[in-house]
């Protein structure tokens, strides 16, 4: 009885929240609609990891086969690269994307000329709207080993070609400084706006009393800035296993020599769907994303939550 009164209760409170915002909910209802779309109605077919697919017999109608999908991948060792490989990008990606969008939103605040603070915003964000088939085309020609920029400086200087597309331990770095160029000037604005939010009378306050600039900087900008970073790293944490496909695909193509430093799951799966066929080993390297991304978010919150409560998700 109890239960079905709290329920009641709660019910009630949730239509009286929608007539109330039914404005806002109207403006949300793409986004809800995107998600239930193609986020859950699509769940089922999940299901697709656990069978030998055959598309004349349909999902259901395939044969199980249950965790077999999932074995091989683990005694390949693909499984293994692949994750280690996109882990290790992603902590790159956040830990180093985050401390330089931090560090450049910081300067930016500090920058007292209107016209040239919105020319660098402007400047910084530009390369985050640029498509990752041009960027694929302008690495193919600095790093080309017979007409690539770098390459035709080398021979002007009297030295050897370098073959970067035989080299996978070098990519990793270009890769990463790619993503950085392209990130950090969205990453920077969200950083900006956290710190013109902050109230200007207390660093009135805190010159008042003799604080230099670094000062203010590391002991009132950085520490309002912390709820910002853990929320950002939260929310790039749920998609630590799922890499910058449009990125590292452009870059890397398929050229197989690379794959043991560049290959990440998202173009696992997808030479799995394309090249392969294989509907059932590029579900079941999905599911085990998602899974996996699940679990860490639900345990670095967990973390946080007793660390510092008001900082986390749920």
């Amino acid at each position: 009885m109890y239960v079905k009164t709290r329920l009641k209760q709660r019910g009630g409170n949730i239509a009286r929240e929608l007539v109330k915002n039914k404005i806002l909910f109207l403006m949300l209802s793409p986004v809800i609609l995107y998600f239930i779309v193609f986020h859950y109605l699509v769940m089922p077919g999940a299901y697709v990891a656990f069978v030998d697919f055959n598309i004349s017999k349909g999902i259901f109608g395939s044969e199980f086969l249950g965790l077999e999908n999932f074995e091989f991948l683990v005694k390949t060792g693909d499984l293994w690269n692949i994750t280690k490989n996109t882990l290790l990008y992603n902590f790159v990606f956040l830990a180093l994307g985050n401390v330089i969008q931090i560090v450049f939103a910081i300067m930016l605040a500090e920058i007292s000329g209107k016209w040239f603070k919105k020319i660098s915003q402007s400047v910084l964000l530009l390369p985050h709207f640029i498509s990752m088939v041009i960027v694929g085309v302008f690495a193919y020609n600095m790093f080309n080993f017979n007409s690539g920029f770098i390459n035709t400086m080398l021979v002007n200087m009297g030295m050897e070609r370098y073959e970067f597309y035989s080299d996978p331990g070098i990519w990793k770095y270009i890769i990463v400084a790619f993503k950085i160029w392209s990130a950090t000037g969205y990453g920077m604005i969200v950083y900006l706006a956290a710190i013109t939010g902050i109230n200007s009378d207390l660093y009135e306050a805190a010159y008042i009393d003799g604080a230099s600039r670094w000062q203010r900087i590391r002991y009132m900008t950085l520490p309002m800035l912390k709820p910002t970073f853990i929320l950002l790293l939260l929310f790039g944490l749920g998609g630590i296993l799922k890499g910058s496909f449009d990125l590292f695909y452009n870059l890397i193509g398929t050229n197989s020599v690379l794959y043991p430093q560049t290959d990440i799951i998202d173009t696992y799966v997808f030479r799995s769907l394309v090249g392969q066929f294989n509907f059932s080993m590029g579900a079941a390297v999905g599911f085990y994303q998602s899974v996996f991304g699940l679990l860490l978010v639900l345990t670095v919150n967990l973390i946080v939550r007793k660390i510092e409560p008001d900082s986390a998700l749920f």
